[in-house]
């Protein structure tokens, strides 16, 4: 390792401080003098590096390149040391041309960039003209491209332009063509409505002839009226005589209706001893009923109409929903959700159908009532495969349409006095189902019914 002379100043410093740049370095010889100093960076150790490089030493000769171009490039104008043996390792790498950038000699052959950040680097004597030159070369390379590429773009656009009279031309003889057969398809049509116009006046003619044959039906109709009411007159005359020759018959019939009463006697007492043979099959008991005990009102020793209403069933009675069953076709509707998230909300909502659906198959099976059950069907993102318990409808609503909208459409939809109801504890549902004539039930209600069924 070469040591500084001079107290801290390496050898060649004097001749740095007498020759200097008074412009910018170029951005292409910039460029390359930084990716030259990366890729010596890896060969130096970490003492031998200035203190603001250090924190890249571990980096890779691109990341250095891209993250530390600045400090490299401020390092090896304020570092003499750190150039000199950047210059080394460039000398070990590229001994050719470093030997002939320091001779003052560079190959004609060679890059007018590399010669540049070479000379850069190394410092020889007449340094600043070669890495002016390179400038300057970099500069006409630059001059010339853009006049090689202004060239090629004008052709290019000559030949766009060239393109485009082709193109207009093509469309041109395009719309003449378009033009005559437009016009040729105007003629058509003129023709076509000429056409047209004699088949209107046509029908208008016909027209005329038919509202005169209606004229003359309708006159036709007036004259036949005329007759028919003629003729409804003489009917009327004939039917009064009719009517006096029936009267006369009855007259004559009246003398042997002792004949028929005997027979419809004879029926009368065929019946009675029918129902008489009926009631005894039944063994139906005397009637122990007197309309008199039909009238509403308290006898001694008996309950008042109060103590009547309290033995009411509550309607959290199980047995309120039996006597609803038990009504002649009647029709239960369950709001399968509301019922299963109020008995066993934990479960999961393929076992709470099944539970649920359970009970009322074993329901339906003891009432004989019809038994529709609704799911909300809004959030399914597939059909749910079930087989429908015996004696059980399974319904899911549509995308778009709640369970509760579904449950108002079947109970709109069963005929006005036929026994409906409704299982839900949602209130606006039990409101809805009531204005529609069905009777709600909490579903509490039922939870009690079917555990009683299990």
């Amino acid at each position: 390792m070469e040591q500084p002379a001079h107290g801290g100043e390496p050898a060649g410093a004097a001749g740095d401080a007498a020759e200097t740049l008074d412009r910018p370095l170029p951005e292409g010889v910039r460029r390359r003098v930084v990716a030259l100093v990366s890729d010596a960076f890896g060969g130096l150790t970490v003492a031998e590096l200035p203190a603001p490089l250090r924190q890249y030493a571990r980096f890779t000769a691109s990341r250095r390149a891209k993250f530390a171009g600045n400090a490299m490039a401020a390092a090896l104008e304020s570092e003499p040391l750190f150039r000199q043996r950047i210059g080394e390792r460039f000398k070990e790498a590229q001994p050719e041309l470093a030997g002939a950038v320091e001779s003052g000699a560079p190959p004609a052959a060679a890059d007018p960039v590399d010669v540049a950040a070479a000379a850069y680097v190394l410092r020889p004597t007449g340094w600043v003209k070669l890495v002016a030159a390179a400038g300057e070369e970099a500069q006409r390379a630059d001059a010339e491209r853009a006049d090689e590429a202004g060239r090629r773009e004008l052709e290019r656009l000559r030949e766009e332009v060239a393109a485009a009279k082709e193109r207009g031309r093509a469309e041109t003889e395009q719309l003449r063509t378009d033009l005559e057969a437009a016009r040729k398809e105007a003629e058509s049509l003129h023709r076509k409505l000429r056409s047209a116009l004699s088949d209107v006046k046509r029908g208008e003619a016909a027209l005329r002839r038919a509202q005169a044959e209606i004229d003359t039906v309708r006159a036709e109709s007036a004259a036949q009226v005329s007759a028919a009411e003629s003729e409804s007159r003489r009917l009327k005359s004939r039917l009064g005589e009719v009517e006096a020759a029936l009267e006369a018959s009855r007259r004559a019939a009246r003398e042997g209706r002792s004949v028929e009463d005997m027979r419809l006697r004879l029926l009368l007492d065929t019946v009675l001893d029918a129902a008489q043979g009926l009631r005894r099959e039944l063994a139906l008991p005397p009637a122990s009923i007197h309309p008199a005990d039909t009238v509403d009102a308290v006898q001694p020793g008996r309950m008042s109409p109060k103590d009547i209403a309290a033995r009411a069933l509550s309607e959290t009675d199980p047995a309120l929903l039996d006597q609803l069953l038990a009504l002649p076709q009647a029709h239960l509707v369950v709001d399968g959700y509301n019922v299963t998230k109020t008995g066993y909300p934990t479960m999961p909502l393929e076992k709470q159908r099944l539970r649920l659906l359970g009970g009322l198959s074993a329901l339906a099976a003891r009432s004989g009532a019809e038994v529709t059950c609704v799911f909300d069907g809004a959030e399914l993102a597939a059909p749910v495969l079930l087989a429908p318990p015996r004696g059980v409808r399974v319904l899911f609503s549509k995308p778009g349409v709640t369970a509760d909208e579904l449950i108002r459409q079947l109970v709109r939809a069963e005929p006005p006095g036929r026994p409906v109801v409704v299982v839900s504890t949602d209130r606006e549902v039990a409101d809805g189902v009531a204005k529609a004539g069905a009777r709600p039930v909490a579903s509490a209600l039922l939870l009690k019914r079917l555990s009683r069924v299990s």
